[in-house]
This record gives structure tokens, C-alpha cells and sequence, in this order.
């Protein structure tokens, strides 16, 4: 992305109308949902032609394929950032479990898009170029995740058995942190069910799933409290502050 001090003024003004299309279009999808999101109404609110919408975008669709693309590359970020902490392997994923909890409470608007995008009817819409652009990003995040568990192989943290990959690991952790983010943000009844707590619930349950395969040191050997405390005021003091902000 151009820095927007070397950009003449001709493309900064086309920049910020791009992402002042982009905030309206944000607030248009999470009032009227995706099926009251359209370029007239997208117009109708900035005052701008439906011509000069479409210079940018050709689609309702591409709009929100390129609100995804913010949403990852802030998600990128946070693992980025997770994966540098200062801890053993398993640690470190702690930190990418974190960050995935900050993600989904200070941005839960970039949750939602990239829910919206998955569907069949959204994508198939979109433009290779930012089609690939995500895909770059999330085979970014999902390296990120990798490199620690074969960091944790490598150093005899961790050992799977002969008939487990790695990539199968990622893809449990990725599950069921996608999966509980997803019912967290759309259930309202899990209060009902005995669940008061969600994030704390899926945070026991990572903890006994790191467990179940062996990864060392066990729960029961170091303190994950510990860990979060560190996590939140050396790698996501900012987002913590937010955070506290919030309440």
C-alpha cells in the first residue's frame, strides 16, 4: 500500500473517497444487513453519483471483498505480533489465541465481513486481484501458526504421531477458534446453555486441546494466567488499553 505522503494529491483525494466509501458502506452493512447494502444507497449517503462509486468499485460485492481485506491485514498484524512474543512454542500460540480474542472484541465488524464474504453468491462476484490479496494474507496467518508448531516439533515440545501433520493441528486450533468466535457472535443463547463466559470457555477449551496433544509445558506445569498478563502489557498493551477504555 502507498504511504500517502508520496502520493500526488490527485490519488490521495481518489484514497480517501475509496475509504470514506468503504466506513459508509461498513455502517450501511451492520445496520441493514447484506441484502441492504447497495451502490444507490451506498451513493445516496455520500452524496456522490452512482458513477463515481462504481470508479472505485464495481460492486456491492468488491466493497466488501476490500473491507475484508482490511479486516486480515489487521489480523495479520496481531499474529504477527503474537508469533514475536518472548515464550516456548506453546506460549507463543497462547499469544495467537489472544490475539484472535482481541480481533473479535475490538473489531467485530471485520468479523462480521469476513463471515459474509465466504458465502458462494458474495465471492464468485468478486475480482481475482482481491481475491488473491486475501488469500495471500490468510496463508500468511495460517504460516504464522505453523511455523510455531513446527518450532514446537523441532525443539521436542511437541510430538505427533506418525498419522499427524501439522498442517492437522493448525486446522483444529484454526477450528475451533473460528467456530467459537462464530456462535460467540451470533448466539444469544449461551447464557442460557451455562455458558456466561464464552471467551473463557474457549480458552479452557484450547488449553485442554494443547494438553490432549502432549504440548509441553503442560497446563498443569506453568502458569497461562501468567502468560496473558505478559501478553497484555508486552505485545498488546495498546489493545488492552482500548479495551479497559470500553468498559
Amino acid at each position: 500500500m502507498h504511504c500517502m505522503l508520496t502520493l500526488t494529491r490527485k490519488q490521495r483525494e481518489i484514497q480517501q473517497r475509496e475509504n470514506r466509501i468503504l466506513e459508509v458502506s461498513l455502517e450501511l452493512l451492520l445496520k441493514s444487513s447484506y441484502h441492504g447494502l447497495s451502490m444507490d444507497r451506498i451513493a445516496e449517503v455520500l452524496e456522490y453519483s452512482k458513477g463515481t462509486i462504481y470508479q472505485h468499485f464495481s460492486c456491492k460485492e468488491e466493497i466488501l471483498v476490500a473491507l475484508a481485506n482490511k479486516a486480515i491485514q489487521v489480523r495479520l498484524d496481531l499474529f504477527r505480533r503474537a508469533a514475536s512474543f518472548r515464550g516456548r512454542s506453546r506460549e507463543r500460540l497462547q499469544g495467537v489465541g489472544v490475539a484472535s480474542q482481541i480481533f473479535l472484541r475490538l473489531y467485530p465488524h471485520y468479523f462480521t465481513v469476513e463471515q459474509i464474504i465466504r458465502l458462494s453468491s458474495v465471492w464468485e462476484k468478486t475480482s481475482p486481484e482481491r481475491r488473491a490479496f486475501l488469500h495471500r494474507c490468510e496463508e500468511q496467518c495460517a504460516g504464522i501458526v505453523a511455523g510455531i508448531v513446527r518450532d514446537a516439533v523441532a525443539s521436542g515440545d511437541l510430538e505427533l504421531p506418525p498419522d499427524v501433520t501439522v498442517e492437522d493441528v493448525i486446522f483444529g486450533v484454526w477450528a475451533l477458534n473460528f467456530g467459537a468466535c462464530t456462535i460467540m457472535t451470533t448466539s444469544t443463547m449461551l447464557t442460557d446453555f451455562g455458558i456466561p463466559d464464552a471467551a473463557a470457555s474457549l480458552r479452557w477449551n484450547h488449553v485442554m486441546m494443547l494438553d490432549g496433544y502432549g504440548w509441553k509445558p503442560l497446563s498443569r506445569d506453568f502458569d497461562h494466567h501468567e502468560v496473558d498478563r505478559r501478553l497484555s502489557t508486552e505485545v498488546f498493551a495498546p489493545e488492552f488499553a482500548q479495551l479497559a477504555a470500553y468498559k
